[in-house]
């Protein structure tokens, strides 16, 4: 799982370190997919990334290079769907409904219900091996404080990641932070 919004707020340097890794067959979650030479385009230059799950993804051309050829799979998410997967996925949710989706494409194959007169499709969550994730403070305890927009994936990637990894523009002591400032506790 990759934070950031659009180009706000992603982790530059920890793409750039797992693109000098060489690691293949990345599924990546992320709410897009990059731009061309920025961002998740790096990996996806290198052909590292096998599945983008993500719910944007307009501005790259070696995306849509690859997914017409048939070289990336791809399953696009409504953007709160998205986010409400990795929350749930993060607090140990398997599985939630919601109407997002309902008589699309996005419902193919998926379980339908009833909830007073509504119709909901059961959507699962999801969880990630690894988060990468930018922050603009962090304390040494790992909790953090996001800037701006960088607060809308960059969380929910961290709450959904077996290991979450952030990149910060500043670290410092235990107790610096304001417990009422701290957008994601180190626990996470």
């Amino acid at each position: 799982a990759v934070g950031g919004f659009g180009l706000c707020g992603i982790p530059e340097a920890l793409i750039t370190a797992l693109k000098d890794t060489g690691a293949k067959d990345l599924t990546c979650i992320s709410n897009n997919a990059g731009v061309d030479g920025f961002g998740l385009g790096l990996l996806l230059e290198t052909k590292q990334i096998k599945k983008m799950i993500a719910s944007y993804v307009g501005e790259n051309k070696e995306f849509e290079r690859q997914f017409l050829n048939g070289e990336l799979e791809v399953e696009l998410t409504p953007q709160g769907t998205l986010a409400e997967k990795l929350r749930a996925g993060g607090a140990g949710i398997p599985a939630f409904f919601t109407q997002t989706g309902v008589g699309t494409l996005i419902a193919e194959d998926k379980e339908v219900r009833e909830y007073h007169g509504k119709e909901y499709i059961l959507e699962e969550s999801l969880t990630a091996d690894v988060a990468l994730v930018k922050a603009y403070k962090a304390d040494k305890a790992g909790n953090l404080i996001f800037r701006k927009t960088a607060q809308n994936f960059n969380p929910v990637c961290a709450m959904a990641g077996k290991i979450s990894i952030a990149e910060v523009e500043e670290i410092v002591e235990i107790g610096e932070l304001d417990p009422d400032a701290i957008h994601l506790p180190g626990i996470y």
